[in-house]
């Protein structure tokens, strides 16, 4: 068997290998330096009614950042616990973290501030 070089070949050109925009940089970092973002979620008796009541978000340090719904709630807190402790405080009450999934993806935007 032999093995004759097609007539079409030629010699392969490595391709440049091609570095990231800085707009595709940019958004690494920010992907890397996302907060967590939750929901306080309130639940009436055995589940039988619910609804948020506040949104959160947390730094890789664990400072947790808090506004209720309402807007009137405001707290900076060593962790999502202590607003799950908050939330629930009146009888029949019931509060919840529910954690929104981490970003997989980031979009620069040219938009210039007015």
């Amino acid at each position: 068997m032999s093995t004759a070089p097609s007539p079409n070949s030629r010699p392969a050109t490595p391709l440049p290998v091609a570095r990231p925009t800085f707009d595709q940089e940019l958004c690494g970092l920010v992907l890397d330096t996302a907060p967590r973002l939750f929901a306080v979620v309130q639940v009436c008796g055995d589940d039988a009614d619910g609804w948020v009541a506040a949104w959160g978000l947390t730094d890789s340090d664990g400072r947790t950042h808090v506004i209720g719904v309402d807007g009137r709630t405001r707290m900076t807190l060593h962790s999502p616990e202590r607003a799950v402790r908050h939330f629930s405080g009146r009888p029949g009450i019931t509060a919840r973290l529910i954690w929104l999934s981490p970003p997989e993806a980031a979009i620069a935007s040219r938009t210039a501030a007015a």
